[in-house]
């Protein structure tokens, strides 16, 4: 999701964006958070930074084959589309149609999956073609997706996970996720499982969070309120920071957001 802007991060920033790559001076590469209730948000290092398509409305980022494939929003251009890290340029490219508005993906048993918000759809692709196989229905919204390498985890904006068939589609199970005091943690976003645990984007702010399924509670928080603030532009139409993509054999991180001009690779 979601169309509401910028004004939320407080964008006061220093540079253009021309010329971003992994070469890139990072003059803070080690960014301390702060701490709030009792959970401490660890450091992060910014380990490059790429340049990123500023005029997609990420929703949805997963690696795969040193590539990034990425699921943009926005009715009239959506699109799944497949990237190079480096140049920021786009390898193959589907264009949804305009009644759609991508969401969240995931890539399991050689298949790409694909949300819309509203539409109840969930398109499936093959992940090395792009070709269309399959589209899958729910009821309700569509935000978030990953998969514990059996199941697809979906969010939908509320503060609940959702496990579905990888095959059908069908609801096989939900988890209630709550923050560290206790309360319903609303407005999970983008997904991504990392060793066990899922990463998810708080819609509306700078926060990654870190959630043991197991506990259905958040154990760390990561506020990248300094990172937006120290690195990014006044480019005109910046939205909200969304997309986790994870590097299994660097174990480094990759995160972006909606017309963002950067994708950060960061270390936890």
């Amino acid at each position: 999701m979601k169309i509401f802007s910028s004004v939320i991060l407080g964008f006061t920033l220093f540079t253009s964006c021309n010329g971003c790559n992994s070469n890139a001076s990072v003059d803070s590469a080690n960014i301390a958070t702060t701490q709030t209730n009792e959970t401490a948000k660890p450091q992060f290092q910014v380990v490059a930074q790429y340049p990123h398509n500023n005029t997609s409305f990420t929703e949805g980022l997963e690696f795969s084959d040193s590539t990034l494939i990425e699921s943009t929003g926005l009715y009239g251009t959506s699109k799944l589309c497949r990237i190079n890290i480096k140049t920021g340029k786009e390898i193959a490219k589907i264009d949804l149609d305009k009644k759609y508005f991508g969401e969240g993906i995931t890539q399991l048993n050689g298949k790409i999956y694909q949300l819309t918000y509203k539409e109840e759809k969930c398109f499936v692709y093959d992940a090395k073609t792009f070709k269309k196989l399959n589209e899958l229905s729910y009821k309700g919204e569509g935000w978030g997706m990953t998969n514990d390498g059996k199941q697809i985890i979906m969010s939908n904006g509320s503060n609940n996970l959702y496990y579905r068939n990888a095959n059908t589609f069908a609801e096989e199970n939900v988890i209630a996720i709550f923050d560290e005091s206790g309360k319903p943690l609303d407005e999970i976003n983008e997904l991504e499982l990392i060793d066990g645990f899922v990463y998810a984007n708080i819609w509306q702010t700078n926060y990654i969070v870190k959630i043991d399924v197991k506990q259905r509670k958040v154990v760390q928080r990561f506020d990248f309120s300094s990172l937006v603030n120290q690195y990014l532009s006044s480019v005109p139409n910046i939205d909200v920071m969304n997309g986790i993509a994870y590097n299994s054999k660097t174990k480094n991180i990759y995160i972006t957001g909606k017309n963002w001009p950067i994708l950060f690779e960061v270390k936890f």
